[in-house]
């Protein structure tokens, strides 16, 4: 017989309650419960945050990455207006989310490191990932946000226990699951500004004592109330039709085995982005006087649709000593276009001095006709009761992807050029990493990925358009990621640890077009360093969580847009350099006021000598750049675009109770620093800094069951310009308008 030590027994005794309550839950369940009994907080008390950013349902504090959560009531109100998925946009540190497509094609920065590029067969370094599964193309990121129990922000490379382009990080979604229980659910609806509705709401049925359904579904809908000048019709443009559902089905028939089967699927119609010709001031980055956000001068159709839908099946066998997973993912792109006036402004005949002159019109439609995406993989997870446990497995993605842009003329709206293009995308990788409890205060983890990816890429027809060779591309990249951290607990409540991990993002294709052959951006990657400290505070009435990181990426894949036409092409950074660090702070001040306060700086610097690009015209813009011999600017030392330095966000409760009820005030706040739009710097083309507020006020009864609300987005009317199109006379777009509303919630 093996005698063990006190401290292997203690971890044997805590292990094992460990593995006993989570062999218990199906798949997923780490938001909903607690870690263990002792978790459930006294009076002004914080919860125990629970994530599964290793791929186990960990204390947040215990794990040794930059993370956070967003749920709950934080959650329900950045979306209770019926806000997309960029509402989460500098919500949490390093957090940024933008799109020039509206609601489709969301972009995601962690740390100022993400991807410009509006290409539909583009690649991101932040992955997303709903219920296991990755959403690859940027098309699957924007599904919309409703009967969510968490979302994961994990900030620095992630490539060692997740599938698919992490080198930046991971924004990671989880739904709320069926329960084997009761009948329960909630429903959600609010009325807004601008004709804006939402309802939400869903419902959790056993159907016997190994079967549970829930059955989610979502309506948006929002009124067109942008006017076009340039038809006189009134409230023409902006608005949008959103439903999606999503159907679960849970087969727990023993402790040994669950299932957990999930369909979805997503549906939007609207307006694409409205874009304002000469947006901006001239010399400066201001708004030009007089601009009316209500008004646009729009001679092209302008609208988009989109339509998704998949499914996934999650399998989990809890045997003697291990656990086994098998999570298989079917994403599709049915059909998506969006078509717009990119240039938002007047023919030339109306004359340059006009406010809304452009040198040249410019009409444009992208979309897909199909994008087809399976994600296979099969994980191992011990279930050691000693200091030592490990995880292992494999991962297989395949994408086929059809898209196309057109190009029409102006004047009479016919189609003067089409090219549509394939991608396939093939990549396996194999995995494993390894917990070490070297001691009751020390844990070691380390983790090691090997991937393989494949694309093929090829133009289908190119209908009058003579497109530069090579009008095609096939490559191939292997790559090794690995990380290793340490967590040492310096006492109950305190926690530090420290990290190095590296990531990998597999080679892009660009289309070639009739200026620009294919381009191919070379696989980039990164190492990064990361240290931190997390605690719980005065008897866990407050937490506090802080990080400071560095990282080098190797040839960074780059997106240049537009200069003088409307091109895009791909290329390489030798280097980029980022440092920072993040802050987040939450506690009850008193029993009856609990706040919150996150922060980051992001510091990101372009490094290679000899990389310069086309801008815009010098005589519309004020370009501070260096420009060379071939009057290009030379982007040595900038920052990455969308990469704001500094980001805060703040919010409070105030509660008063009634006799039967509560009384609420809840106010949430997030500010930006200045951000570059493109790799170039110019004056016009810098955005300003950003602070953008709401504020809800309310009433709930009945042990929480029922709750009115008023509630206002953007309360101050903050107006700023948060994009711009560089090639055609300082054409820019702007952030979403105030709003204010009143919102139901039941639950039942």
């Amino acid at each position: 017989m093996i005698k063990m030590s006190k401290m292997h027994q203690r971890l044997c005794a805590k292990s094992a309650a460990m593995l006993a309550l989570s062999a218990a839950l199906p798949i997923g369940s780490a938001y909903a419960d607690e870690v263990a009994a002792d978790t459930a907080p006294a009076a002004s008390q914080l919860e125990t945050v629970t994530v599964t950013a290793q791929r186990r349902k960990e204390n947040i504090r215990d794990v040794p990455v930059s993370v956070s959560l967003l749920r709950d009531e934080k959650l329900d109100v950045l979306v209770s207006g019926g806000q997309d998925i960029r509402v989460l946009a500098g919500k949490v540190p390093s957090l940024n989310v933008e799109s020039s497509n509206g609601r489709t094609f969301p972009r995601f920065y962690i740390r100022g490191y993400g991807n410009t590029d509006f290409n539909i067969f583009a690649s991101q370094p932040v992955s997303l990932i709903y219920d296991d599964v990755v959403q690859e193309n940027p098309i699957l990121k924007g599904y919309p946000i409703f009967d969510v129990a968490g979302v994961e922000v994990l900030r620095g490379p992630q490539g060692t226990l997740f599938g698919r382009n992490t080198p930046a990080g991971v924004v990671k979604f989880e739904s709320v699951k069926p329960k084997l229980d009761k009948v329960e659910g909630y429903y959600n609806v609010s009325a807004a500004t601008h004709n804006t509705t939402n309802f939400d709401g869903a419902v959790n049925v056993p159907l016997s004592k190994e079967w549970a359904l829930r059955v989610s579904t979502l309506r948006q809908h929002r009124d067109d109330y942008v006017d076009n000048t340039f038809t006189g019709q009134k409230n023409a443009l902006d608005g949008y039709n959103e439903h999606a559902e999503r159907v679960q089905l849970l087969y727990a028939p023993n402790t040994t085995f669950n299932a957990l089967f999930n369909v979805h699927q997503r549906n939007t119609t609207g307006s694409a982005r409205v874009f304002y010709a000469n947006l901006i001031k001239q010399g400066t980055n201001d708004i030009v006087d007089g601009f009316d956000p209500k008004k646009s001068f729009t001679n092209a159709p302008n609208f988009q649709r989109l339509r998704t839908n998949g499914a996934s099946a999650r399998l989990s066998w809890d045997l003697d000593g291990i656990k086994l997973y098998s999570i298989t993912g079917l994403e599709q792109v049915g059909n998506y276009v969006s078509h717009g006036d990119i240039d938002g402004g007047t023919p030339n005949g109306l004359g340059p001095t006009s406010p809304n002159f452009i040198p040249f019109q410019v009409e444009t439609a992208g979309g897909i006709t199909s994008v087809k995406q399976y994600s296979q993989e099969f994980r191992a997870e011990s279930k050691n009761a000693g200091p030592l446990n490990w995880q292992a497995g494999v991962y297989y993605f395949n994408e086929d992807a059809n898209g196309f842009t057109d190009n029409f003329d102006t004047d009479t709206h016919v189609l003067t050029t089409h090219l549509a293009s394939r991608q396939k995308n093939s990549a396996w990788a194999t995995f494993g990493s390894v917990n070490y409890a070297v001691n009751d205060d020390f844990m070691l983890r380390a983790g090691l990925r090997y991937t393989k990816d494949k694309k093929d890429f090829n133009t289908v027809e190119a209908t009058n358009i003579v497109q530069v060779n090579p009008t095609s591309a096939d490559v191939s990249k292997a790559k090794v990621n690995w990380d290793l951290s340490g967590t040492y607990k310096y006492n109950k409540d305190v926690n530090f640890y420290g990290r190095i991990a590296t990531g990998f993002r597999a080679p892009s294709i660009a289309p070639a077009s009739d200026k620009v052959s294919v381009t191919v951006a070379d696989a980039e990657t990164i190492t990064s360093f990361e240290a931190g400290v997390k605690a719980d505070l005065f008897n866990r009435r407050a937490r506090v969580a802080f990080s400071v990181y560095d990282y080098q990426v190797k040839n960074q894949q780059l997106t240049v847009v537009g200069g003088t036409s409307n091109v895009t092409r791909l290329i390489n950074a030798a280097k980029t350099n980022g440092r920072g660090a993040e802050l987040e702070l939450e506690g009850f001040v008193t029993p009856s006021l609990k706040m919150s306060l996150g922060g980051s700086y992001n510091f990101t610097e372009i490094k290679d000598p000899s990389l310069s690009i086309a801008t815009c015209d010098k005589t519309r813009c004020t370009v501070t750049d260096p420009i060379n011999a071939a009057n290009r600017a030379v982007i040595d030392g900038n920052p990455l675009p969308q990469a704001p330095k500094w980001t805060i966000t703040a919010t409070g409760r105030y509660s008063i109770p009634m006799e039967n009820g509560e009384f609420f005030v809840f106010t949430d706040w997030a500010y930006r620093s200045k951000i570059n739009f493109f790799l170039y710097e110019a004056t016009e083309f810098t955005g300003k800094p950003m602070v953008e507020g709401g504020l809800r006020v309310g009433y709930t009864w009945d042990a929480g069951k029922y709750e009115m609300a008023v509630f206002g987005r953007n309360i101050t009317d903050t107006q700023r310009i948060t994009g711009a199109i560089d090639f055609n006379n300082r054409t820019g777009f702007i952030n979403e308008p105030r709003q204010f509303g009143v919102q139901f919630k039941g639950n039942f």
